[in-house]
């Protein structure tokens, strides 16, 4: 049985160590320190999910330099987003057991060592190393940020606060290409990490002296089988999709991913039969009771299918618009740099739209603009296309992608009860791993085999990956259609009606 502690009384002046109660049902306004907290996880939160894609562009210098294949040098990518996918799911009990300030200095001090790791790596290994340990700390950093809003911002203003996070949960994946691009063109690969360094320690430093502690916490305990479970689950299907792009690709593997997949399948059946049993006890490493609220369960389908978009297109745009369409690296960067900084400009407008007029005003056509610039790129990006049909195309995304991640995010986490944040979050940080291994894998396994049709008659390169991205599109196109209707679902949260907290 959990037991709830009591929450903490004190003097009136609040230190980094005392707790602020926290009621946002009631609230009108943001302390000073709250709003410390608050950007203060922000900040860590860009630095540490940035990493998560910006070691793309790089592994061709580090293979060169450590003279590994590109099987094994695959796995600086895909040991991030395994250990992600089993730290995620992690997150909500946590949050639950563990005062924010406890958490914060864990996940951020974990991916400090993992930086520095990995800047002085001799070799793979050591480097594979430090990568894992950034991928610990980054994977619980998501979900506090998004539980820390939600229990101290006041429901009419989520809209503006979750606008600023929407630079974290759509910019920083997004820029990491270019970034990475920007940094290998006039420096090492190893300036990657150096640089990152300092604003990880400082976040470090300022997180002891100043972050306090914004939420209750609970004597819970954990449930090893539910974390079995939960590692072979999504670590499973995360990996076996992983895999399923590589054998695309043309990579032989001892184990068929397929093999893979259906053992995160059943482990997955397991783990979802493990948290309504345990539910009951308030003992789930995720309370699965998020997903009774029709807002939070249609707006986690609209994220994750987005997401699948935004992975995808971030894997394939490079590869089309170095081989199809002439671009060197640093061009490649510079061409997908303005529709990053457009999301992170959009987000805090977008959220503001969202105070004011809702999720539905900005999902629908959100999700409409994603599919008109999908299906401009099955039609457009042709052999030899020009860069400013690429730009032009990947800023019409991003401003579909930027119409709809802040309502989402909001509404969703704004649907499920104030006790059920830190489990709400967790789900939405898993569906976005889940989602972003399925539209890597989908999108390059579709671009494959439309590409292999051709690849054999002659074909030059360049005519090649057209056709490839040009099928990839194409499905993503349809499958982005689709979901207009359901864009249609989302409507605002009771909650913020009201003013009351949710009671789904």
């Amino acid at each position: 049985m959990t037991e709830q502690t009591a929450p903490k009384t004190g003097p009136l002046h609040i230190g980094p160590h005392d707790e602020i109660p926290a009621d946002p049902g009631h609230a009108t306004a943001l302390t000073g320190t709250q709003r410390l907290a608050i950007y203060l996880i922000l900040v860590a939160a860009f630095v540490v999910i940035l990493n998560e894609t910006i070691l793309g562009v790089a592994l061709t210098p580090i293979m060169d330099e450590l003279r590994i294949d590109p099987a094994t040098g695959q796995w600086l990518l895909t040991a991030f987003m395994l250990t992600m996918a089993i730290v995620i799911p992690l997150s909500g009990f946590l949050l639950q057991r563990f005062t924010t300030r406890q958490v914060f200095l864990a996940a951020i001090g974990l991916f400090a060592l993992g930086t520095l790791t990995a800047a002085i790596a001799p070799g793979f290994e050591l480097l594979l190393v430090g990568r894992i340990l950034q991928a610990s700390g980054t994977g619980v950093m998501m979900p506090m940020l998004m539980t820390t809003v939600m229990t101290l911002v006041p429901p009419h203003e989520r809209g503006k606060m979750m606008g600023n996070i929407s630079i974290v949960i759509a910019v920083a994946p997004a820029l990491g290409p270019t970034v990475s691009g920007l940094i290998l063109d006039a420096f090492h690969w190893r300036a990657i990490f150096w640089l990152v360094l300092p604003i990880a320690v400082g976040a470090l430093v300022l997180g002891a002296i100043k972050l306090p502690n914004v939420t209750e916490t609970r004597k819970i305990s954990v449930d090893a089988l539910s974390i079995v479970l939960s590692a072979l689950a999504f670590g499973g299907l995360i990996f076996g999709l992983s895999e399923l792009a590589r054998v695309a690709e043309g990579a032989e593997l001892a184990v068929p991913p397929w093999i893979v997949i259906v053992v995160g399948a059943l482990a997955l059946a397991g783990f979802v039969l493990r948290q309504i049993q345990l539910q009951a006890k308030d003992r789930a490493l995720i309370d699965l009771r998020v997903f009774l609220a029709p807002g939070f369960r249609n707006g986690v389908i609209l994220m994750a299918a987005l997401m699948a978009v935004m992975f995808g297109s971030i894997i394939l745009l490079p590869i089309y618009a170095q081989k199809a369409a002439g671009l060197d690296t640093l061009a490649t960067g510079l061409a997908l740099l303005p529709g990053g900084l457009l999301m992170g400009f959009a987000g805090p407008i977008v959220g503001r739209l969202y105070d004011r007029l809702g999720p539905r005003p900005l999902v629908v056509p959100g999700v409409s603009i994603v599919a008109l610039a999908l299906w401009g790129m099955s039609w457009l990006f042709i052999e030899g296309a020009p860069m400013y049909v690429i730009i032009g195309l990947h800023v019409v995304l991003s401003i579909g992608l930027a119409l709809t991640f802040t309502p989402l995010f909001t509404s969703s986490l704004g649907a499920v009860q104030p006790r059920l944040y830190s489990y709400a979050s967790a789900a939405v940080g898993t569906a976005q791993q889940l989602a972003g291994a399925a539209g890597t894998a989908l999108f390059i396994v579709i671009y494959t085999i439309a590409a292999a049709a051709i690849a054999g008659g002659g074909a030059p390169e360049s005519a090649v990956v057209a056709v490839g991205t040009h099928a990839a599109f194409f499905w993503a196109a349809v499958a982005g259609t689709a979901l207009v209707p359901i864009a249609f679902l989302v409507k605002r949260p009771e909650s913020e009606l009201e003013g009351a907290p949710a009671t789904h």
